[in-house]
């Protein structure tokens, strides 16, 4: 061991500066044993792959060596919640407890800034309803005092509002150093912290957006650095093929009119020329968008190559679109934001030319298919979308470029132990590896419940029989529990059948996420039913929450075009789609979802799982062993006996 990697494990052991410095710190062997290793990848500037289970706290293991490494580290973590919380509370207690002169930096994509450019404009514009101009003007109000610009500290506004377009920018709309504003320019100052910084904490969607620009020689929007440490690395594969694929959509030609509307209506003689084409475009989308009823929501390309009428109307938009470019054309030098308008018109128009281009096109059969065409509709328009079939090369090619070390790390990235499907997917050939089990005490802590005699879960009677099933759980628990959803519809159906029952419901779609959390936690006896979006990045500890109740194997929608094309890839080259993409992303998502129930060394609580393919199918097996080591049962008169127990 090195100086430097001991001088890591010392910070974190029993006496060590944590200990001493921080009230409340809990010397872990596990944390310091991941430390080590994360140290020891740093110095080699080698890649590690690193599962760390609940409990380990892995946040304080790479934070230690990343602070006393002395080099320039980029941290990216999974969403905007983890990375504020480990800005702002995380990185200064260990940077005080280590007393480390490091400037750190905080950077946010550039929808999380007010944009003042944006913010003036929408001064004239009309809102559509009172709350509207009330979150308006607090918009207002909280630009003249905030020295950052970012939209996070106006927690008082709906995550959801559609306040937030109208006050912050986008790649497409953006004037760049041509801006009134430049100089002011919230974005910009964020940027040039980060360029300067020791330590910068990133998300997961900005690192991978300056990945993906970097393929495209647009330049580098984050700075070099020695050392990229990715928590939640399991998201990583999923958002890589968004970012290195290609969308337009209706939606973005729509925002486009009504900045062509806004601007020339500045400039004498330009919205009378305007106007009409844009109009023209807005009822061209609305007639495209009723002639997609017929298809499904989302599906792939082939699909739209099918209907006639679909064909002939994206046609149209296409011709309204460059009726639009050819007016806007005759107005360069106007302003600079109509030219910047003429410049997205442009490039949106050259993208949905490429992508309906293809509906005409056989695919050849000798040839690998390099991205998936298709579409998703949405309440007023579509979108089309190119993803990529594989990542693992470019991913490949900029960390290698980088010569830096890169440590990947979350709670849930092996199955069976194994890490080879991860490894796989982001191209890492041969990367030291180190599963480090959760320090809880699952025997307990936990408890397993599998009920008996449930139906299959593709039965009609499948949620009346789940609800049959926790009802008693429910009942021995006193509330305080989980109730997590493979499918809306299940969620649905569920809350209609707990309706009127003696715990206070709290249904995912109520509410923003962080405001039921909150009543939740508050309720004392509260149950909780969520989809997707609760499946992972919640933080329940305590009494509040005893219970976690999965209905399904998160297996992915079959119906997903992405997914389907990348199942046909693995079975053309003779492989098992089933064992090598479904399964490992089903696990990966379960584990997500059992990572609710256990939190701290004082939680205790019962997973209940209403899915017989456990212990029916023999691919349960690798489920049940990429799980926490729970006790099992199939009694209910084990889960009352379990909190009728008093905890030691």
């Amino acid at each position: 061991m090195s100086e430097w990697t001991a001088q890591c494990a010392e910070a974190l052991s029993a006496d060590g500066l944590l200990a001493r410095q921080l009230q409340g710190f809990a010397f872990r062997e596990s944390q310091q044993a991941l430390s080590e290793e994360i140290a020891r990848a740093i110095e080699d500037r080698a890649v590690l792959i690193a599962e760390a289970g609940t409990g380990t706290g892995k946040t304080y293991a790479y934070l230690v060596p990343a602070l006393l490494s002395g080099k320039r580290v980029i941290i990216s973590t999974g969403t905007k919640a983890l990375q504020d919380q480990l800005y702002h509370r995380d990185l200064p207690r260990i940077k005080q407890a280590l007393s480390t002169p490091v400037h750190s930096a905080l950077l946010k994509g550039r929808a999380n800034y007010l944009c003042l450019f944006r913010m003036e404009q929408a001064k004239s514009e009309t809102f559509a309803s009172r709350d509207l101009i009330l979150q308006f003007q607090r918009v207002l109000q909280w630009a003249g005092k905030t020295k950052r610009g970012d939209l996070a500290e106006l927690s008082s506004i709906p995550e959801d509002s559609p306040i937030w377009p109208q006050v912050s920018s986008t790649a497409d709309n953006c004037l760049g150093s041509e801006c009134p504003y430049w100089s002011e320019c919230h974005l910009v100052k964020a940027r040039q912290e980060a360029q300067s910084a020791d330590i910068v904490v990133v998300n997961h969607h900005l690192l991978l957006a300056d990945l993906a620009i970097k393929q495209e020689g647009f330049g580098e929007v984050l700075p070099g650095a020695s050392v990229f440490i990715l928590d939640e690395a399991h998201q990583v594969p999923e958002l890589a093929l968004q970012f290195f694929g290609e969308s337009v959509s209706t939606r973005q030609w729509l925002d486009l009119g009504k900045d062509i509307l806004l601007e020339s209506g500045k400039i004498t003689g330009s919205s009378v020329l305007l106007a009409p084409p844009v109009k023209a475009m807005e009822l061209r989308i609305k007639q495209l968008r009723a002639e997609c009823e017929v298809v499904p929501g989302k599906g792939a390309a082939a699909i739209l190559a099918t209907q006639s009428k679909i064909l002939t109307a994206l046609h149209d938009v296409q011709e309204a679109a460059e009726t639009l470019l050819a007016d806007l054309q005759l107005q360069a030098g106007a302003s600079t934001a109509l030219d910047q308008c003429t410049a997205r018109a442009d490039a949106l128009l050259a993208r949905w030319r490429v992508w309906c281009s293809g509906l005409n096109r056989e695919p050849d059969a000798d040839v690998p298919m390099a991205a998936v065409r298709w579409y998703e509709l949405s309440q007023r328009g579509i979108t089309l979308n190119a993803t990529p079939m594989d990542v693992s090369t470019p991913l490949r090619q900029y960390r290698e470029q980088s010569q830096a070390a890169w440590i990947l790390t979350s709670a849930t990235l092996a199955v069976n132990a194994s890490v080879d499907h991860l490894a796989a997917k982001l191209g890492l050939n041969d990367p030291r590896v180190l599963v480090q089990p959760s320090p809880f005490d699952w025997q307990n802590q936990g408890l397993f419940y599998l009920p008996k005699q449930m139906p299959e879960p593709s039965s009609p009677n499948f949620v009346n029989a789940l609800l049959d099933a926790a009802r008693p759980v429910l009942e021995a628990s006193g509330g305080r529990a989980f109730l997590l959803f493979t499918s809306h519809r299940a969620l649905k159906q569920a809350a209609q059948l707990l309706e009127g029952g003696p715990w206070p419901l709290f249904v995912q779609g109520t509410a923003p996420r962080m405001e039921l959390l909150e009543r939740f936690r508050n309720s004392g006896n509260g149950v909780l039913l969520g989809a997707a979006s609760f499946w992972e990045g919640v933080d329940v500890a305590g009494d509040a929450l005893s219970v976690v109740i999965i209905d399904k194997l998160p297996f992915a929608a079959p119906d997903d075009p992405v997914l389907e094309a990348r199942l046909e890839s693995v079975r053309q080259r003779g492989g098992n789609p089933f064992m090598e993409e479904q399964i490992p992303s089903a696990v990966i998502a379960l584990k997500q979802g059992v990572g609710r129930l256990i939190r701290s060394f004082e939680d205790r609580g019962v997973l209940m799982m209403g899915d017989t393919r456990l212990v029916s199918k023999p691919y349960g097996k690798t489920f049940i062993q990429s799980l926490p080591p729970f006790p099992r049962t199939r009694e209910i008169d084990d889960v009352r006996e379990f909190f009728a127990k008093v905890p030691a």
